[in-house]
């Protein structure tokens, strides 16, 4: 007779882990509760970016007697306080009136772009059959856009060798060079030239255009600037140059390109015979 071997039995032979299991119950529960906070998270209002509006700082016009009635020249500084977007599509409206408050000029001039944080010097001149007792510039809310890179990547246009000359009939020639910091070559840049008196104030202004700006190789540019009081001593010119077109589209593809480093000549020292740097570091580690 043969004696059989006694083989234990388990109900459920299961491979794998045998820790604690949850209960499908508590698990259809935890389930529920996340789709739950789920749904919830997703329908708060994300907040929204409230972006300031730009403020006019400056504005000063000018009337001057000509042939065909009276020259109206006019100049303005726009800001924008919003550090990462542009402000674009800016018309301004200028309006004069006469002394019995009737309207003898309106122009509707279109404006570059407001580069983020920065500001926006514009000029500009209209033709009046009677002469404008008062003159005011307005504009219409801009429309924004995200810059393409961090507001340090947006440099300003080098103005150098500048020079401001006052002529007989008691306009302002005023010269200079206007040189590109980027690698990708500008097509269109204005030329705005603002003129203040000893405390700063605001005279007159004008512009002009130059094209084709490579880097190292700034043209030159010159403009002219009528209109100012004769008693009026004009004690500093300020020049900007920007990028021109109603969208910062210009700007953001000059920063996207990249800007030239600062220092573009070799050394001419002789180099050090000894690295204190990496000296000091190898005593360190010892």
């Amino acid at each position: 007779m043969v004696r059989q071997a006694r083989v234990p039995c388990h109900p459920c032979p299961c491979t794998g882990y045998h820790g604690k299991v949850i209960p499908r119950s508590r698990t259809v529960s935890l389930l529920a509760l996340g789709a739950i906070c789920l749904t919830g998270c997703a329908s708060e209002e994300q907040p929204v970016q409230e972006l300031k509006p730009l403020a006019l700082k400056e504005q000063v016009s000018n009337i001057v007697k000509s042939a065909d009635g009276y020259a109206v020249n006019w100049a303005g500084v726009l800001s924008n306080t919003n550090p990462w977007h542009f402000g674009e599509h800016v018309v301004a409206t200028i309006v004069g009136h006469d002394t019995k408050g009737t309207e003898v000029v309106r122009m509707d001039q279109p404006l570059d772009a407001v580069p983020p944080g920065g500001s926006l010097a514009f000029t500009g001149q209209a033709t009046a059959t009677e002469k404008p007792a008062k003159v005011t510039i307005q504009y219409r809310p801009a429309q924004w856009r995200l810059a393409g890179r961090i507001p340090s990547a947006f440099r300003e246009f080098p103005i150098t060798r500048t020079q401001t000359l006052r002529q007989k009939d008691g306009s302002y020639l005023i010269t200079g060079y206007v040189d590109n910091p980027y690698r990708t070559t500008a097509s269109s840049l204005v030329v705005n030239a603002m003129l203040r008196d000893k405390s700063g104030k605001l005279l007159a202004g004008g512009s002009t255009f130059v094209d084709d700006v490579k880097a190292g190789r700034p043209p030159r540019f010159i403009l002219t600037v009528s209109g100012v009081p004769a008693r009026t001593k004009v004690a500093k010119t300020e020049i900007t140059a920007r990028t021109w077109g109603s969208t910062g589209r210009p700007y953001d593809d000059l920063a996207l390109g990249g800007a030239l480093p600062v220092h573009t000549v070799k050394p001419t020292t002789e180099p050090f015979a000894v690295d204190r740097s990496t000296e000091i570091v190898s005593k360190y580690k010892q």
